[in-house]
């Protein structure tokens, strides 16, 4: 993702994505060296982004968000295969997910991440997640 595209996607970033982050937070991690933000565009129009943290040795998922309108397209899905393919330079991909959130679960688990744990209130203080990570073979 670029500036331009952060500009393309702000004016409905609350109302057709769900609302992750504020977008000045979206904005501040573009320019962040060890983040990666990526887009899918169907028709020059940005329908979803991913992004990704890495560290020392392994990389973390911040958001897989998909525009409301696309969603159940497989949109999602290929936005994690980029990050995976992203991501195995390092030794794992570590990521949070909703406990509520079935669907997502089910995909990740289909790409082999395992359940590691729960954070508590993670979400803003009243919904729990788990810990979902995939290790790569070295």
């Amino acid at each position: 993702m670029t500036l331009a595209d952060f500009n393309e996607i702000e004016p409905i970033y609350n109302s057709h994505f769900d609302d992750f982050w504020s977008s000045q937070n979206l904005k501040a991690e573009l320019e962040n060296k060890s983040y990666k933000c990526i887009v899918a565009k169907q028709n020059s129009e940005i329908v979803g982004f991913a992004s990704i943290w890495f560290s020392v040795d392994d990389a973390h998922i911040t958001n897989i968000v998909v525009h409301k309108a696309y969603r159940h397209n497989g949109i999602g899905k290929l936005l994690l295969e980029k990050l995976i393919e992203l991501s195995k330079v390092k030794s794992s991909l570590t990521l949070e997910v909703n406990t509520k959130n079935e669907i997502a679960q089910d995909m990740y688990l289909k790409y082999g991440f395992r359940n590691l744990g729960i954070r508590k209130n993670y979400y803003d203080g009243k919904e729990d997640a788990y810990i979902m990570t995939l290790y790569f073979n070295k």
